[in-house]
């Protein structure tokens, strides 16, 4: 098999008035709730705290997407609803439909939004199936929809998740429990080349041939399974010391992004939500995403730029809204974000 994008890898009018917005943590099954999770309560209090996830341009956000005071908005990368508890702050009109792919996120989010439980639905969901969601909750079309496409400092935080480099963990990195698709299975089971392929295309790797060859000896003697065992193996297949890295960018980052993309195949979701976008908005409705690096961007301002040339968009951000001074210094995970805004212009 050849690597031909992310897609390949396994487990990749206005809306009708809403006069009540009764609290539904998933679509499927309205009458269920989320198990208790230990690490809600503790999330929740310390929401406020810099050590934990805050949201990334949080002002740019709010203006951008109240700008045409929306009554439905979508939060398509819920989290631990950051955007979404600033969104319903500043809007006491606005109803907000949360998706998540993690149940645990999904739980403590629904803590999080309590206060507003008349004006929120969370749906245990991938964005990629945002037509769907919207079909079933009988919304014809959202006035705003939003996408952080970053992950909750909480997930890569957690061991369980495999997702860091600084705590030892399973090497899973599945957002969605529901996957299949391990870390693990891609580490010890694509071919050298393939394997080259995804650390290259998924996060532009380009030491992806060096790093892919030691992986393939190292597996030779026994199966890759923990998240550190990967770091260190990736350190010293590009000649680093990985216990020298501190103050600087880990050598293992861009393959640990790579493998984390390919697994929760994050850029054949992001594809299909794009294709979707203009279908879910109603007319003068705006559409915002947040990336992280530029593969990810790449993908959003082509999509924005070609559907404005065909008329179905007006650009409202002609260049990314990054983040001023003040937040890059307070917020480091908000140095790389990059904000962009498009508006759903009428049918002809």
């Amino acid at each position: 098999m050849r690597l031909r994008g992310s897609a390949n890898w396994p487990n990749a009018s206005r809306p009708p008035s809403i006069k009540r917005f009764a609290p539904l943590p998933h679509v499927g099954n309205p009458t269920r709730t989320f198990p208790p999770v230990k690490m809600v309560r503790v999330m929740s209090d310390a929401l406020d705290s810099p050590s934990v996830h805050v949201p990334v341009l949080p002002e740019e956000v709010c203006s951008l997407l109240l700008a045409c005071d929306p009554e439905v908005a979508v939060d398509c990368t819920l989290g631990l609803a950051g955007h979404a508890r600033l969104l319903l702050e500043r809007s006491p009109r606005l109803r907000l439909i949360g998706l998540d792919v993690d149940s645990h996120n999904l739980s403590a989010a629904a803590e999080r939004l309590a206060p507003f439980a008349g004006r929120i639905q969370l749906v245990k969901a991938n964005f990629a199936d945002l037509r769907e969601v919207l079909t079933r909750l009988q919304v014809e079309g959202a006035g705003a929809i939003l996408a952080d496409l970053g992950v909750s400092s909480n997930q890569i935080s957690d061991p369980q998740k495999g997702l860091s480099f600084e705590v030892d963990g399973p090497l899973d990195m599945r957002l969605d429990e529901n996957l299949t698709t391990t870390a693990a299975d891609l580490v010890n089971g694509l071919p050298e080349g393939e394997l080259a392929d995804l650390l290259y295309l998924q996060s532009q790797e380009r030491l992806s041939r060096k790093i892919s060859k030691r992986i393939c000896q190292v597996r030779r003697q026994g199966r890759i399974n923990s998240t550190v065992q990967l770091a260190r193996l990736v350190a010293f297949a590009v000649g680093q010391n990985p216990d020298a890295h501190r103050g600087r960018i880990h050598p293992a980052t861009r393959t640990f992004m790579a493998l984390r993309m390919a697994v929760n195949r994050e850029a054949a979701s992001l594809q299909r939500l794009l294709a979707q976008a203009p279908d879910c908005l109603r007319a003068g409705g705006r559409i915002g995403v947040i990336s992280f690096h530029s593969g990810e961007d790449r993908l959003v301002k082509d999509d924005f730029r070609t559907r404005s040339r065909a008329g179905i968009y007006e650009l409202v951000t002609k260049k990314p809204v990054c983040a001023g001074e003040v937040e890059s210094a307070t917020n480091p995970r908000s140095r790389s974000a990059k904000l962009r805004v498009a508006q759903r212009e009428s049918s002809p």
